[in-house]
């Protein structure tokens, strides 16, 4: 599907409830990238973030901050959260994807080794699934997809389905 990316400027909300804060930011950034649209383009925004027992784990600062997500992960199950957000024609509509992740528990040595490669910058909960990170993972219930950043099902399916989807894109 052609597409074309819009650098929108806007302030991402880190605290509160998971889905309503993925949903805000999503909202936020497609609607920032429906006043840059040509007529007739559709403007997406996706929000994904990392929660644990309630709190949001963002994309940590420093080694410091990526090396306290991870301990706080490490053996444990999170959820992974995203928020799709299509702007056509000034109306927004939205689709939510939790993704179920389960770490191996993490020792010192371990957690150095992945904040020392780097992977971990600009990442929600300090990992990218699709790299290193991967090494991190036990387990995962749900869309690998949602992890990785974009839940390709929950996309299709605010375009009415795949069909649709794929038909949007000739």
């Amino acid at each position: 599907m052609p597409f074309r990316i819009v650098d929108v400027d806007v302030e991402e909300i880190e605290a509160g409830e998971p889905q309503e804060v993925a949903r805000d930011n999503a909202v936020r950034k497609a609607t920032a990238g429906a006043s840059a649209a040509q007529s007739g383009e559709v403007a997406l925004g996706v929000d994904t973030l990392v929660a644990l027992d309630g709190r949001i784990w963002g994309k940590p600062a420093d080694e410091d901050a990526a090396a306290e997500s991870l301990r706080a992960l490490g053996g444990r199950t999170h959820d992974v959260v995203s928020c799709v957000a299509l702007v056509r024609d000034g109306k927004p509509a939205t689709a939510i994807e939790v993704t179920r992740v389960t770490f191996h528990p993490l020792d010192a040595a371990t957690i150095r080794w992945y904040v020392a490669s780097g992977e971990w910058r600009g990442r929600a909960g300090g990992y990218a699934i699709q790299g290193r990170g991967g090494a991190l993972v036990s387990r995962v219930e749900g869309d690998y997809l949602n992890v990785v950043g974009l839940p390709v099902g929950a996309l299709a399916g605010l375009f009415g389905g795949f069909a649709a989807f794929l038909a949007e894109g000739n």
